[in-house]
């Protein structure tokens, strides 16, 4: 039987802003069967609910698979391009996405379409950081 751990972050509050920047950074622990990162945006209301202003999913599966390309072929020069996703119907890019060997970690950067909404993007940077290797040995 596998358990499913779920972790959440909310971001900070930015107010009277139509194209808010939070430049924030979010460390969460994935496990090998990690599959989706879900993101949910919600416009803040003082005095009643919050709305809803759309999601987006994004498949963490092409950046394990490029860390998994990575330790296979060793040592990757800076900057080198290790998976290109580029946007499908059966995925929320909006533009193509690739991960990267960059200062000895697996980076992708992102844009993400939102969806049950009228229009939005999400821009992320998602890091794989492997701790293993950092882990004390018994």
């Amino acid at each position: 039987m596998l358990a499913s751990l779920i972790e959440t972050a909310k971001t900070k509050v930015i107010n009277c802003c139509l194209n808010p920047v939070w430049n924030e950074e979010f460390c969460f622990s994935i496990s090998e069967l990690a599959e989706v990162l879900k993101l949910e945006v919600f416009d803040k209301d003082r005095f009643k609910g919050n709305d809803k202003m759309g999601n987006a999913h994004l498949s963490l599966q092409p950046l394990v698979a490029a860390a998994r390309l990575r330790n296979i072929l060793g040592v990757a020069s800076e900057g080198t391009t290790l998976r290109k996703v580029i946007p499908e119907k059966d995925n929320w890019l909006a533009v193509d996405s690739s991960s990267n060997w960059v200062n000895g970690e697996v980076v992708q950067d992102v844009w993400l379409r939102l969806c049950e909404v009228e229009s939005g993007d999400i821009e992320l940077k998602i890091k794989l950081i492997d701790l293993s290797c950092d882990a004390p040995s018994k």
